[in-house]
Formats: structure tokens, C-alpha cells, sequence
């Protein structure tokens, strides 16, 4: 699934990284934890956090995540743009929680 689809199913606001919305979804992770995210997350997730600093950038890129999902509204920093931007990494906002995004999410991917 492109992330785009989910940007259009689900009223996900985008801060940056307009162009890389054709990138593919293969599963997603949720979590707050930086270590954890690194530990067991994979390529081509979407990771779904309310962390927005700049390193959440630095987990996904080195993770090599299709996106980043900021639950609950939260803003990035203009400092994690900026570093989301220079990566390629999409960073997307919902006001939903980490639970129901990723609920929803799951059941995308399923159709």
C-alpha cells in the first residue's frame, strides 16, 4: 500500500515529504521507545509515534521506515522537518490515537 492511500483514507495531515508518497507500506510499528523502535521495526514500516523531535528522523532513516505518523496532533519541530525533509523521510499528523491509526491502518492493508 502507498502511503499516499493512507494519506487519503485517513485525513492524515503531511509536513513534508509530498514527494516521496508513492513509496510502499509493507507493515508499521508503533512505538515511543527509540531503542525499541530500532530493535524490532523493519524496512518499508510505517512507524507511528507522538515523539517529534529530530531524532525520531534519524530512527526512521536509519530504519529505513516508508514514513513517521505523529499521533494525537503532535506538531514536529521545525528542526525535525527540516532533517525529515534533507532524509526523504514523510512525516505525517492524526489526531487519533496510536491505537486507532494503527487499527486502521491494519485493516488497509488487509482489504
Amino acid at each position: 500500500m502507498k502511503i499516499a492511500l493512507l494519506v487519503e483514507k485517513l485525513n492524515l495531515r503531511i509536513k513534508c515529504g509530498e514527494d516521496k508518497l508513492d513509496r510502499e507500506v509493507y507493515g508499521g510499528y508503533v512505538g515511543d521507545l527509540l531503542s525499541d523502535v530500532i530493535a524490532n521495526s523493519a524496512p518499508d514500516d510505517i512507524w507511528i509515534t507522538r515523539q517529534a523531535h529530530q531524532n525520531i528522523v534519524a530512527v526512521a532513516a536509519l530504519k529505513e521506515h516508508a514514513g513517521v505518523i505523529l499521533a494525537l496532533g503532535q506538531e514536529p519541530e521545525d528542526d525535525t522537518i527540516a532533517k525529515a525533509t534533507k532524509e526523504g523521510i514523510p512525516l505525517l499528523v492524526t489526531d487519533l490515537s496510536g491505537f486507532e491509526i494503527s487499527g486502521k491502518i491494519y485493516e488497509l492493508m488487509k482489504e
